[in-house]
């Protein structure tokens, strides 16, 4: 079976396939680390409502509200898996969603088109991503949401998705959002495109960035440009990375956002796994959820 390591086999673009393993430290070392983390999300209470955002339940969300009277601060999740309809879904992000809400987090898990998908691609997944954050503002009227501080939170494919929705105040009219973030939470991910073409299909098994973008960077230069949020530092806000298996491609862009003026602080997590850090109840889905709950918001809930 074949193992992603550092180096330019390190570059685990998605929730990677099935196939590739990532076995340490495993309840159940017959499970690969993709498979704990699946089978701990399934283990998530339900959400306080599942909701459509968009025209379908591929344009939906779950809210997790915390006890109290709030209003709470609020994390939008988004789920990695290649950007691709057949590796990962919201459901693997419940736990972490989860484990944020029962630290007074009000989290907001969402779904978008994904390659496979009508529609996904550039532009469609990244109108969804974008449309899934601004519908905290519709979700406010009716639950105690402090919009003044929200963080984006994501998980591999979801990292990049997640940057590119914190760098939407530097784009065109039709990006600009309606929630301004106070923070990003990139949790093992790409924050640009162009230079992982070729090394997607080792690490996803087949090609997702030229399908996802609709052509090759030479072909569809503007787009990769938007689509990159390491091409639009600063994002002018508080940046956390937690660095897993992505290490040799993140702490680049680490310093690069540091050297925009962005303030930047990591997290070290397994650089040989990238699915463990998604599990709370293990050591480092917990220190990521301190990590998260301590240092993503400007200030206290109430």
């Amino acid at each position: 079976m074949k193992r992603f390591l550092m180096g330019a086999t390190a570059f685990a673009l998605c929730a990677v396939h099935t196939t590739a393993v990532f076995a340490q430290g495993a309840p159940d070392s017959s499970q690969s680390s993709e498979q704990r983390y699946k089978e701990r999300a399934s283990r998530a209470a339900p959400p306080t409502i599942t909701t459509r955002y968009g025209a379908d339940d591929l344009r939906s969300g779950q809210l997790r509200m915390p006890k109290g009277k709030g209003p709470f601060p609020v994390a939008v999740v988004i789920h990695g898996g290649c950007w691709s309809a057949d590796y990962d879904t919201l459901m693997g992000t419940q736990a972490v969603a989860e484990a944020l809400t029962n630290r007074g987090i009000a989290t907001w898990n969402i779904e978008y088109r994904r390659l496979g998908d009508s529609g996904a691609g550039w532009p469609g997944t990244f109108e969804d991503v974008s449309a899934g954050v601004d519908y905290l503002v519709v979700l406010a009227k009716s639950y105690p949401l402090d919009l003044s501080n929200v963080t984006l939170v994501g998980h591999s494919a979801g990292a990049h998705l997640a940057a590119w929705a914190a760098s939407r105040s530097k784009l065109e009219k039709k990006w600009q959002p309606k929630v301004s973030p106070v923070s990003l939470v990139m949790i093992d991910g790409p924050a640009t495109l162009a230079p992982f073409v070729g090394i997607d299909a080792q690490a996803c098994g087949k090609p997702v960035i030229v399908p996802l973008m609709g052509g090759t960077p030479a072909e569809k230069a503007e787009a990769y440009d938007a689509a990159s949020p390491a091409a639009h530092l600063p994002l002018g806000m508080k940046q956390l990375l937690v660095l897993g298996n992505f290490t040799p491609f993140m702490e680049p862009y680490a310093d690069a956002a540091r050297g925009s003026g962005d303030t930047v602080e990591t997290l070290q997590t397994d650089p040989n796994d990238h699915f463990d850090m998604m599990m709370p109840g293990l050591p480092n889905g917990d220190k990521v959820i301190e990590f998260v709950a301590t240092r993503a918001f400007s200030k206290k809930s109430e």
